[in-house]
């Protein structure tokens, strides 16, 4: 008679330990999925509201968003673990995911450098889609912004993928951020010239240019008096968002020189360098040294 009752004994623990583990089970899946489409509908909403009446970009609500998800995933584990009473595994989840997010970090420190940057660049807005800039010696048309990379297409017509932190860290020049821009070439001309009529030839073809600005006026001081010529400093304004700088500035060069031709003005360059040997005849150096 004692075996048989010690069996259903343990039987009946196995059978409470079970229900226990199932209802513990049961009440944190119910708490976890409560939890999560509640908060996640409720901060995500109000993260893309708030966001959007600041009139941050889309690309950067979308990515408040999802982190938002992310937040609300863990935020609803760890309540519902702690509804379930799972107070031991959450301290080690806990734990375990501050080791984890440490070593992440390390590692991926130039990626979450270029998403803090790109972070800045949409919100402070340096430049927009098709803008022209110029950074580091290069150039291009911006085409597209992302969040870890910027892509710029060159004058060549190559697509280059720029990471935004190297455009966050040094000086990026935006030359159609403004509604005016000025172009200019430098003109040499002889040192027996006339000065005032190649300047009258310079502004008279600058003007002519499609595109330029009457206000400013196209002017051409005097910059440099070089080796070889008295440098003119032709200068013309258009509005880079309408007129091309790059296609103003070779139609300009290409009139004043025609003119130049025309009128027998001419243009040497205007910075000589020397070059060449010298040779010492044997001579000459002995009569040196008597």
């Amino acid at each position: 008679m004692f075996v048989p009752l010690q069996l259903s004994f343990e039987q009946d623990e196995i059978v409470s330990a079970l229900v226990d583990v199932a209802v513990t089970v049961l009440v944190f899946v119910v708490a976890f999925v409560l939890l999560y489409l509640v908060g996640k509908a409720v901060l995500t909403r109000v993260v893309r509201e708030s966001l959007r009446q600041r009139a941050y970009d889309e690309a950067l609500v979308g990515m408040a968003v999802s982190i938002t998800t992310v937040v609300a995933f863990v935020l609803a584990i760890a309540l519902a673990a702690t509804v379930a009473g799972f107070g031991v595994v959450l301290s080690a989840f806990a734990v375990l995911g501050g080791a984890l997010a440490l070593a992440i970090g390390f590692a991926a420190q130039d990626l979450i450098a270029n998403f803090v940057a790109g972070i800045f660049i949409l919100q402070d807005e340096p430049f927009t889609i098709d803008d022209w800039i110029e950074w580091d010696g290069n150039s291009g048309v911006v085409r597209e912004i992302q969040l870890r990379v910027t892509k710029v297409q060159t004058f060549d017509e190559e697509l280059v993928t720029v990471p935004n932190n190297q455009l966050a860290n040094t000086a990026v020049v935006n030359p159609v951020a403004s509604d005016r821009l000025r172009v200019s070439y430098e003109f040499g001309i002889g040192y027996d010239e006339p000065i005032d009529q190649a300047r009258d030839v310079i502004v008279e073809e600058g003007a002519s240019v499609e595109g330029v600005f009457d206000e400013p006026a196209p002017s051409a001081p005097v910059v440099d008096l070089g080796d070889s010529a008295v440098v003119l400093s032709g200068r013309i304004w258009v509005n880079p968002n309408e007129t091309g700088a790059a296609g103003a500035r070779a139609s300009f060069v290409e009139r004043v020189k025609k003119r130049f031709d025309a009128e027998g003005i001419e243009m040497p360059y205007h910075n000589t360098e020397l070059s060449g040997e010298v040779t010492v005849h044997e001579s000459t150096a002995s009569a040196a040294g008597d």
